[in-house]
């Protein structure tokens, strides 16, 4: 039997993560930050695709590979399936969750987040939990990237949380793309965090994998 974490420790350790590169490590540069939160979800989506695709075949095309991000992919993740899958038919795919996880406790009413704010400060407020809750978005971004590129699928996706906790994620992609592999199956919280003394502590090693 493989190794289990309880969802609140994943759920823990992603907002932790976000908060440490939003505002520890890259406060000043947003954008770096943003592209090192997706760098890490890509490295983890890739591996864990490969993980979760070890004994099936190859998928013949594009839709398939949507098809198993949808079901099987998201339901590891989540426990669910994706609520809603459109497209295009040029390229371009809008996977929706009515009930994203992560999104279930964010709230982009600036009074939900401090009953002290005045009138002249509620707006900054306001941008800055939407900005916080975009940063979020940036990984399972990166989740479904790293998860698409293992199958062969070279693709942008992008997020939309204008209905929280529902979240739309946009995929526009080209097939096919080079495949690579990695040689081993890393778990979702190796090399991301450890635990000293109830603490949540990032460990180095999440400094080096996301300089990519």
């Amino acid at each position: 039997m493989g190794r289990e974490v309880a969802e609140s420790c994943v759920d823990g350790v992603v907002m932790e993560m976000v908060a440490a590169y939003c505002g520890r490590f890259y406060a000043a540069k947003p954008e770096l930050a943003a592209r090192r939160i997706e760098a890490i979800g890509f490295q983890v989506g890739h591996q864990l695709s490969e993980r979760y695709t070890m004994e099936r075949p190859r998928f013949s095309d594009h839709l398939e590979a949507i098809k198993f991000i949808c079901k099987d992919f998201w339901s590891e993740l989540f426990k669910k399936q994706i609520d809603n899958l459109k497209t295009n038919h040029r390229g371009t795919f809008v996977l929706q969750d009515n009930r994203f996880r992560w999104l279930t406790r964010v709230s982009l009413d600036p009074s939900v987040e401090s009953t002290d704010a005045t009138d002249n400060d509620s707006a900054p407020l306001g941008d800055t939990v939407a900005q916080t809750t975009s940063m979020l978005l940036y990984f399972p971004c990166g989740l479904i990237r790293g998860a698409l590129t293992n199958l062969g699928i070279s693709c942008s996706v992008s997020a939309d949380m204008s209905n929280l906790p529902a979240c739309k994620l946009n995929h526009a992609f080209s097939w096919p793309c080079d495949v690579f592999h990695v040689s081993s199956f890393d778990y979702l919280l190796d090399g991301i965090i450890n635990l000293q003394c109830g603490v949540w502590n990032l460990k180095t090693s999440l400094l080096t994998c996301s300089e990519i």
